[in-house]
């Protein structure tokens, strides 16, 4: 459904049109007119109420961890003759040795989800992963491939999908933004609002080894006193008002407003929730909290966890270093072991508080890696060679929030290279994560520029075979 902003001057139309939005309740969206934050109904039956993305920057190789082949551990060492179109051919990459994995990848649990050994956590909750093995992305490049996955677009400024997710269902608890990423990277367009409200911009989170840093940067003034602060917030907020009010519409100014609101009352929320000292020793070692290795993920997991329990809609967590293109004998088993007790104790966790079951959680890359080898050096022997980018497929998990647990969807060729069945464009994961959440993906639009845009664009297919 297209649909013009959610603002006071539009409370007409919305009486008018509510009706194209299902189950999204009238009041709803009138409450949404004067309050973007606000907690609404969604369009669907939904099966998932939040989102927690844990996004592994870099792209991992779905080879080594989820998807072996055969041919390619046969073929190690030898040229192969891959599908691939001379124009991506790099001097890195002649002759396309392949790079067979010296870490098994074996079934696991009773569904016989296959994961690597260097996932030994992950394995364990093998029976709730829904397994994707044929995702497709449509940039080898680390920064348009990122901002694809959280934009749907791999070159332009676009709402990400957390500032849908909110635009679409609203925060649960008004003292918090319904969309925080933890540890995000250097490219603020991951995270943006873009052309919707402000109110929907991802907040930014860095957990510091130093406790008394703040997660959440400005939260807090320590110049003057709370009092003086409340003076100073709603004189800058009367001007605000008041500037709205002479422009009778101007949806960036609202947004402007309610994010000003958010973050006042966030001050007195947010520092009980980052503090991480209240919960149990045995919460922390199932996090690996403590541990160096496992320290900074584990805080981060953690921490979405608590954002989630109390009511935020999208959490992300950014896992770096998962770029591989060098040495990836060696420097894999660091990513995993970084990564892997943080992510599978948050499915743990989330099961264990009855959470796991209406929470999707969403883990990948931006794309995976190559089948055969990239030697950076051009002298190293095989064994100390890299994997190039990889688009063409890779593999992604998602459990809890409606999908089927203990599933393998897709399969790729021998080379491990292009799907040949259960593909999934990054479109169709989009269009499927807003769906669980109660959100049709062609019907969550906004107007710019002259026409309604969606986070598909003119894309995208739920994956209704995943569903539980």
């Amino acid at each position: 459904m297209n649909h013009p902003p959610f603002t006071t001057t539009r409370r007409s139309w919305l009486r008018q049109t509510s009706a194209g939005f299902g189950a999204m309740a009238l009041h709803g969206l009138l409450n949404a007119a004067s309050n973007p934050l606000a907690s609404r109904a969604p369009m669907l039956q939904s099966r998932a109420k939040r989102v927690i993305f844990l996004f592994m920057s870099g792209g991992p190789s779905q080879m080594d961890l989820f998807d072996p082949k055969p041919f390619i551990q046969q073929r190690h060492g030898k040229s192969v003759n891959a599908p691939l179109p001379e124009q991506h051919r790099h001097e890195s990459t002649d002759g396309l040795l392949a790079l067979g994995t010296d870490i098994p990848v074996r079934p696991r649990g009773q569904s016989g989800v296959t994961i690597s050994d260097l996932l030994p956590h992950t394995a364990a909750i093998a029976d709730e992963l829904c397994l994707l093995r044929a995702v497709h992305a449509d940039n080898n490049q680390h920064g348009p491939a990122a901002l694809q996955f959280h934009t749907g677009v791999t070159a332009e400024a676009r709402p990400s999908l957390g500032s849908w997710v909110s635009y679409g269902l609203g925060t649960e608890n008004q003292n918090l933004p319904a969309f925080l990423t933890i540890h995000p990277g250097i490219d603020t367009r991951n995270y943006s609002a873009s052309f919707l409200p402000a109110a929907h911009q991802g907040t930014p989170v860095t957990l510091s080894a130093k406790v008394s840093d703040p997660a959440i940067a400005f939260l807090t003034d320590q110049a003057s006193d709370e009092a003086t602060q409340r003076r100073r917030f709603d004189f800058i907020q009367r001007m605000n008002r008041r500037l709205l009010a002479q422009n009778d519409t101007d949806a960036r100014m609202e947004g402007m407003i309610h994010s000003l609101e958010t973050a006042f009352r966030m001050q007195a929320a947010t520092p009980d929730l980052v503090d991480l000292s209240k919960e149990t020793e045995a919460t922390k070692k199932l996090y690996g909290i403590g541990e160096k290795t496992t320290d900074k993920n584990g805080r981060a997991c953690l921490l979405a966890r608590r954002f989630s329990e109390a009511g935020v809609r999208f959490v992300q967590v950014t896992m770096d270093g998962w770029d591989h293109h060098g040495d990836i004998r060696g420097a894999l088993p660091k990513s995993c072991a970084a990564s892997d007790l943080p992510c599978a104790a948050l499915i743990r966790d989330l099961k264990s508080r009855g959470l796991l079951e209406d929470t999707l959680v969403v883990w990948s890359g931006e794309f995976g890696r190559t089948p055969w080898s990239q030697d950076l050096s051009r002298t190293a022997p095989i064994e100390k060679h890299g994997r190039e980018h990889q688009p063409e497929s890779f593999c992604a998990w998602m459990a809890g929030g409606g999908v089927k647990g203990g599933l393998m969807h897709g399969e790729t060729d021998e080379f491990g290279f292009r799907p040949v069945s259960g593909k999934v464009h990054l479109h169709d994961l989009h269009a499927t994560i807003l769906h669980l959440l109660g959100l049709d993906h062609e019907r969550l639009t906004w107007r710019h520029l002259g026409r309604d845009y969606r986070l598909t664009d003119v894309y995208g297919e739920v994956v209704k075979e995943i569903i539980a």
